[in-house]
């Protein structure tokens, strides 16, 4: 069952900025990452789905509820940690967390007391003076506050400690563990990389690739890296039969693509030649990543 769908979504301002086209669904209990780089459309993608922005084409929907025309309920149901932080001045923590609890109608203040001491949160202080790390934790709290089953969160760790941002990815670990839905938005790849389910690949303002995180993972493609101790020897490899995703001359350094039904016969044959070194390289999600990203220029700003 899809609690979050997004289907055939364009909002173009202009200048190739806005998102195009771009159609993804989140299942019950999954946690579906939104990667890319600030401006890649990612923040405009979340607005449509929480009811902030009327779209030119297509429609989104949390839990059967047009995000559009039903933004009220939609809002008061899910939890959202938006991206960019903008609280009243006039308010104290305290006062703003009273006065999210009145508008959720939450009485009891036991899962809000314990996300105050887990996330370190000093509440007492004025917003206005309030340091960016210390509003993010406020934020995170008033997110989480009223134990909602559906979250949305953009780029949630930004502005905090190294410390503080795995304690968060932790959370989000429990969250997920007690069958919450969760859509994370960031560019962080390893926030992404430990959490989701499955990953969202953006790139102005369109999705490039979708893909399973543990698949990914478990690839039966396997990259090994190998140094020749001749030229001969590099001369002799390079003129086979093998997949050969990069060399260097200069070095004899080799990168060879092996399938892994194929390893045992590969490593007989490369295990005749005058190696200085052989290892295999672990793929990640960031080699995946840089594979659609390698040649973009990532200079603008944020979408909005």
């Amino acid at each position: 069952m899809s609690i979050l769908k997004v289907e055939r979504l364009t909002k173009d301002y202009g200048h190739g900025r806005g998102v195009f086209d771009i159609s993804f669904e989140v299942a019950k209990g999954e946690v579906f990452g939104f990667l890319g780089p600030n401006g890649a459309g990612k923040t405009t993608a979340i607005r449509h789905i929480m009811g902030f922005s009327k779209p030119q084409e297509g429609t989104t929907w949390v839990n059967g509820a047009n995000s559009w025309t039903q933004s009220r309920q939609i809002k008061m149901e899910l939890g959202y940690l938006p991206g960019e932080i903008a609280l009243p001045d006039e308010l104290t923590g305290v006062q703003f967390i009273k006065m999210m609890a009145d508008l959720r109608k939450i009485s009891n203040m036991t899962k809000t007391e314990y996300l105050i001491d887990k996330f370190e949160l000093e509440p007492n202080g004025s917003l206005k003076y309030m340091s960016l790390g210390m509003k993010r934790k406020l934020a995170i709290v008033t997110a989480f506050m009223h134990d909602p089953a559906v979250l949305v969160l953009d780029e949630p760790t930004s502005g905090l400690d190294p410390l503080m941002q795995e304690l968060f990815i932790e959370f989000v670990k429990e969250e997920k563990a007690l069958g919450k839905t969760i859509l994370l938005s960031s560019h962080i790849l390893s926030e992404v990389d430990s959490t989701c389910d499955r990953i969202a690949i953006i790139k102005d303002g369109k999705i490039v690739s979708t893909i399973i995180t543990n698949d990914l993972k478990h690839s039966s493609s396997k990259t090994y890296k190998i140094e020749f101790n001749s030229d001969d020897q590099y001369r002799k490899f390079t003129a086979g039969n093998f997949v050969l995703s990069s060399k260097n001359d200069a070095k004899r350094q080799v990168k060879v693509l092996v399938d892994d039904k194929d390893i045992n016969a590969f490593i007989a044959s490369v295990s005749e030649y005058d190696m200085k070194f052989f290892s295999e390289i672990k793929f990640t999600l960031q080699d995946y990543f840089m594979h659609f990203y390698q040649n973009n220029d990532n200079g603008k700003g944020d979408q909005k």
